[in-house]
């Protein structure tokens, strides 16, 4: 049987220009963006000023992770130790983590079949005392935003948009982030832009910039962060916010700036391997990939599909199977969490709710990244490894039954 050579697991890879400059920032020993003796525009601030651009947004923070955005959105919402956010039940930890981090508590949100938010538990939940809803993209599913948007205005909720999944993607021509009062963003390895680590914030709010920035760390060298408000907006907030020092350092954002220049190309690259991986994941027995919404512009760096009509135990064998032959696929049914993949059930710091659509879809939803390098021979090798694997436990299941 045919093994795939390809390593799923490789990110995009860093420019050389991106390698270059972070060498030079070494070099030269000036890692931090802040020097309290002027001098030349720190890179830091450099991509402040790109991302606003690119976001079409006034401002833009760098911070250290994408984590650290979401938590320094919440504080800046307004959310304080106690506070009920919603967020939906299909996310990764960072989200409740960060949401934990504020003091606040989580308030899950079920999911629907193609992974999304369920707007009509939203609605209903919305009335429940809420005042910021903080939505995740979930691995690059971005909900109907117009539904989402008008859900908050009435109920009066302060949008964050994750868009850890989302960084070039589009809603109805809209990009992803400029829905809510935050849009946060991720350079984690596995992202549309790969600095190893790293977030980024953006908003067009002058006093939530300015109390962003002070969160992050900039100490009273703010006049040195490169998309942010003027500095007599400051002078409100400057002794009132403390610092929780989650400020971006040199290098990190050497090796992104030049990725911002990339995202269209990745896009196109990305998308066309999902394109051809949905449509041969769709003729397999057993395996559901959900259609998309013609008004979703996706940047797809990996995909999702629902594992249907076979138990834990087949499902957690047609895994091994994959994973033996070079296909390795996560899956969020599996009963303990393994590496980045884990459920609302795991996070047992937050009392468990019970939200059985969420645990039914979640019992058979499997997903798998997506390398740049993926050509559409190894797509067509990928569903036949999985469309295999599916096949063996078929068989082995009616021999057993035989028996």
């Amino acid at each position: 049987m045919k093994r795939l050579q390809r390593n799923l697991g490789e990110p995009a890879p860093v420019p050389e220009a991106g390698v270059h400059r972070a060498v030079e920032i070494m070099r030269g020993g000036w890692l931090t963006r802040y020097g309290e003796f002027g001098g030349e525009e720190s890179e830091v601030a450099a991509l402040e000023r790109d991302f606003a651009r690119f976001m079409g947004s006034n401002y833009a923070l760098a911070v250290n992770s994408c984590g650290s955005a979401l938590n320094i959105a919440l504080l800046c919402a307004g959310v304080r130790p106690g506070d009920a956010v919603l967020m939906n039940a299909f996310t990764l930890s960072p989200v409740p983590g960060a949401i934990v981090h504020a003091g606040a508590e989580p308030m899950y949100v079920e999911c629907d079949g193609s992974y999304l938010i369920d707007l009509d538990d939203l609605d209903r939940k919305a009335g429940l005392g809420a005042k910021v809803l903080l939505l995740s993209h979930m691995r690059g599913h971005i909900a109907d935003m117009e539904a989402v948007t008008a859900i908050c205005r009435r109920h009066g909720l302060i949008l964050i948009e994750d868009c850890a999944h989302t960084l070039g993607a589009r809603w109805d021509g809209t990009p992803s982030g400029r829905f809510g009062k935050f849009g946060c963003f991720s350079l984690q390895a596995y992202k549309h832009i790969n600095a190893g680590e790293g977030g980024l914030l953006i908003t067009d709010d002058a006093d939530a910039a300015a109390r962003a920035v002070l969160y992050a760390g900039s100490y009273m060298l703010y006049g040195q962060n490169g998309a942010a408000p003027d500095a007599e907006v400051f002078l409100r907030h400057r002794e009132a916010i403390p610092n929780l020092s989650c400020r971006m350092q040199e290098v990190t954002a050497a090796l992104a700036r030049p990725q911002i220049g990339l995202l269209e190309e990745r896009g196109r690259d990305w998308n066309r391997s999902y394109r051809r991986l949905a449509e041969r994941f769709s003729g397999l027995d057993a395996v559901v990939v959900p259609e998309r919404d013609p008004r979703e512009d996706y940047i797809a760096s990996s995909i999702q599909f629902s594992l249907v009509g076979l138990t834990p135990g087949q499902i957690a064998d047609v895994i091994d199977r994959c994973a033996s032959r070079g296909v390795p696929i996560k899956w969020f049914g599996n009963a303990r969490p393994e590496g980045f993949t884990a459920t609302f059930e795991h996070w047992r710091y937050i009392d468990p709710p019970r939200l059985e659509r969420t645990k039914a879809i979640l019992q058979g939803l499997c997903d798998m990244r997506i390398p740049l390098s993926l050509t559409e021979e190894d797509c067509g090798l990928i569903a036949e490894i999985l469309g295999e694997a599916i096949a063996a436990v078929g068989t082995e299941r009616c021999a057993g039954q035989a028996r």
